[in-house]
């Protein structure tokens, strides 16, 4: 099972993203090991490109990347400071009250975050508790104070302009820099920019970044071919059955790679070139089975992911959306980065 990164094509659409908005400094969200495609590898390549602000969602993906990266690369934490947390050499986004104490007494003087609730009531301070340690925060000069918009990949729901005046209201006359927009957020245009913008789903070729390359390639090694019969079935709970004499291949993976059960018989495809190839019957464990009859001849392996079927194309036929397809890629695919 081979998982084909192209660090060069993350790279080119940070750029891309960065370009949106040349008035803000363009972090990288390398959060759930660089959303499966390997932070370690990701991080230090966003880094060489000029990145400098990167975000992961636990202290303990932080200090993986830390020694990786030079000093100057900020990795700010977007969980805060949780209890009992080692956060040397990283900066904690702190999202309450609670946070925001524990970590003053715990790391005076250390570098931190403000994160706000503009109304997505996920993480964040909302207005009254914002208030009421507003002064204190500023006198201890918080690197950034940020938000996250809830509907920023529909940009006609009125929630992005409700949450945008709620940011600029609670930061108004602040002075540190200001961060709201994630991919969605830089694609609403230059009201959200900010400071500073972080770029996640869009670095590795998702929606809504609808001009981002694509970044990766899924192929899956065919152990077996066999001649079905017409009438009979194929693969768990006899789902799919041969309406004609069909040719079908057994690829080695299935749902413990992170390829969705949802997958079978969904409409989805595996590729042989530009050549479909129907999923048919269950996804399985470690196998899936695929209608090869319109091929000359079977390959080595058959693509999932590809230029032909990208991860959005995926996601939709599996009932989901590509940042799941991303993160449930599992651990027993050889990953090649070019």
């Amino acid at each position: 099972m081979s998982l084909q990164i192209d660090l060069q094509a993350i790279v080119a659409n940070w750029k891309a993203l960065a370009a949106k908005a040349p008035g803000a400094r363009a972090a990288a969200v390398v959060k759930a090991d660089a959303y499966g495609l390997g932070a370690t590898r990701v991080a230090p390549a966003l880094y060489d490109a000029g990145a400098r602000d990167f975000f992961v969602a636990l202290a303990s993906e932080g200090r993986i990347l830390r020694p990786l990266l030079p000093d100057d690369a900020r990795i700010n934490v977007l969980s805060g400071h949780m209890e009992g947390e080692d956060l040397t050499g990283l900066t904690p986004v702190l999202n309450s009250a609670e946070q925001f104490f524990r970590d003053r007494t715990m790391r005076p003087g250390k570098p931190f975050a403000i994160q706000l609730d503009t109304g997505m009531n996920r993480l964040g301070m909302e207005a009254a508790e914002w208030a009421g340690l507003r002064a204190e925060a500023l006198a201890a000069n918080p690197a950034f104070i940020m938000s996250h918009l809830a509907c920023a990949d529909e940009p006609d729901h009125p929630a992005n302009a409700a949450q945008l005046a709620a940011f600029r209201e609670m930061t108004t006359g602040c002075n540190v820099p200001l961060s709201l927009s994630a991919t969605g957020g830089i694609l609403l245009g230059p009201d959200f920019h900010f400071d500073l913008i972080r770029p996640g789903i869009g670095l590795y070729g998702g929606l809504p970044f609808t001009e981002a390359q694509p970044v990766l390639r899924l192929a899956l090694p065919v152990i077996q071919t066999r001649e079905v019969k017409a009438g009979e079935i194929v693969g768990y709970g006899g789902t799919w059955t041969a309406n004609a004499p069909r040719r079908i291949a057994t690829v080695a993976a299935g749902y413990a790679d992170g390829i969705l059960r949802s997958l079978s018989s969904s409409g989805a495809q595996l590729y042989a070139g530009e050549t479909a190839c129907p999923i048919v019957g269950r996804v399985s464990m470690d196998l899936i089975t695929t209608d090869v009859t319109g091929l000359a001849e079977v390959p080595p392996a058959l693509d999932l992911i590809c230029p032909a079927q990208p991860i959005d194309k995926l996601a939709d036929f599996a009932g989901t959306i590509g940042y799941e397809i991303l993160t449930s890629l599992g651990g027993r695919y050889t990953r090649t980065y070019l």
